[in-house]
């Protein structure tokens, strides 16, 4: 059977992974290891906050593609004392399999193969990261699909939380995230990844009384009101490679340090691109009157 993935080296020497199938390529500008540590570890002030985090801190990674993302995300935080769970989605797991097979050119495996061969057989691994702790589960499927089902579940749980004064009920199945690491691949290859349910569905899966970021690495109009009208508050992310701009959201506006204000508002009025699409085609469009009212009744904009 051929292979689905190539190996490419990008301009500045990195080593990364090319989808024929999709023809995108992984972490295309700077290489995996580098775009991770700016776009996710740093920009999520991971270092930082699992310093000063009490129990399990719960990342949901989004995207697992070749694990590039997931394992920066712990080799840069392992000398931390901390109980991580790490929950990554994806609905191939081709991808691992075959960076897994080519660890060496691609050089961000080192000392995490054999917890990898336990991941990839058992969709779940358990092990002493440095001086972290670290459970690390994989849900195979589609994503947008999960979310629906999750929060159709959780739901009825949540409001007899609220009927009976209850506001601390635990659900079971997979916790809601302190931070997000959201890496599909273009709007224009998944459109399915980037719609105004999808968020919609993913903001209201947060508890509320645990803040949580989630970084990408696009910086579109569209993007930045999708977030928006989901429910999110929505800043400027850091630069990564050629991208002077990525962008990050998050369910409080603490965790924002640069958020998008009123001059970004009107350059979205006048945008070409702006629309959020609510199904899974790629399209282009103005905002409606209506997404610009609730644009504008936005906390963030008030």
């Amino acid at each position: 059977m051929p292979t689905r993935y190539c190996l490419v080296y990008l301009r500045n020497g990195a080593c990364s992974i090319r989808s024929l199938a999709e023809d995108e390529t992984f972490h295309p500008v700077i290489g995996p290891v580098a775009e991770a540590e700016a776009l996710y570890v740093k920009q999520l002030q991971l270092r930082e906050r699992l310093k000063n985090h009490a129990g399990e801190f719960v990342i949901w990674d989004v995207g697992l593609g070749a694990a590039a993302n997931a394992l920066t995300v712990l080799r840069a935080t392992r000398e931390i004392a901390a109980t991580i769970r790490l929950v990554s989605f994806d609905c191939t797991i081709e991808p691992l399999e075959f960076a897994l097979q080519h660890a060496a050119a691609l050089g961000y495996f080192g000392g995490y193969e054999n917890h990898l061969q336990t991941f990839l057989r058992d969709r779940r691994v358990a092990f002493q990261n440095g001086a972290q702790s670290v459970i690390w589960e994989f849900h195979l499927g589609d994503f947008p699909t999960w979310l629906a089902q999750n929060l159709e579940r959780r739901l009825p749980a949540r409001r007899e939380s609220v009927l009976s004064c209850e506001h601390d009920v635990p659900e079971a199945g997979v916790p809601p995230p302190h931070a997000i690491l959201f890496d599909a691949f273009s709007p224009k290859k998944n459109p399915a990844m980037w719609t105004l349910p999808l968020f919609t569905n993913l903001y209201r899966l947060l508890d509320p009384k645990r803040p949580c970021a989630l970084p990408t690495y696009s910086r579109s109009t569209i993007l930045r009101v999708t977030l928006l009208i989901a429910g999110f508050h929505v800043g400027v992310g850091h630069a990564t490679g050629e991208k002077e701009e990525t962008t990050i959201a998050a369910n409080t506006p603490e965790l924002l340090a640069e958020p998008l204000d009123r001059r970004w508002l009107e350059r979205a009025r006048r945008s070409h691109s702006a629309e959020p699409m609510v199904e899974a085609v790629y399209r282009i469009a103005p905002l409606t009157a209506e997404t610009w009212e609730r644009l504008r009744q936005h906390p963030q904009f008030r």
